[in-house]
């Protein structure tokens, strides 16, 4: 079964902030006064409850044991908010080349359902395609024989 968050029952979505900070600090092997320094230095921001209690997320869980094993290898916090801040670019970056990578394709596609188009309609002249912004168009020139 699957609940209305588009997760099976029983098992809240990763960014849920469900872990009181002794929990969180059970399931990632640290103290909770390191997770609470955690908190002071900017590396983590676990939700809160009404009355002010930490809540931790699998995420924040996920990131915990990073941090943990950056500064077990002797990497020191500054490094690691530096390592963070890098990874958080590169999910990014990642993300933006996929967005792009697909409108480069639908670009393509529609390119190639113009080509098309316009060599069963008219086969010496071919169309001018608009961009989605107004204003922006590709002409496509072909010499003439």
């Amino acid at each position: 079964m699957v609940s209305s968050m588009g997760t099976p029952f029983g098992s809240p979505s990763p960014d849920m902030a469900v872990y009181v900070i002794s929990v969180a600090a059970e399931l990632t092997g640290l103290h909770p006064q390191t997770l609470r320094a955690y908190e002071r230095m900017g590396l983590i921001t676990p939700g809160r409850t009404g009355g002010g209690g930490r809540r931790y997320s699998h995420r924040d869980l996920e990131l915990l044991r990073e941090i943990a094993d950056l500064t077990s290898a002797g990497i020191g916090i500054e490094g690691v908010r530096r390592i963070l801040q890098l990874d958080n670019q590169v999910t990014a970056l990642r993300a933006r080349n996929d967005e792009l990578a697909a409108e480069l394709a639908a670009t393509r596609e529609a390119l190639r359902q113009a080509l098309a188009a316009a060599r069963s309609s008219s086969p010496n002249k071919l169309p001018v395609l608009r961009g989605p912004d107004p204003g922006q168009s590709l002409m496509v020139w072909r010499r003439s024989r």
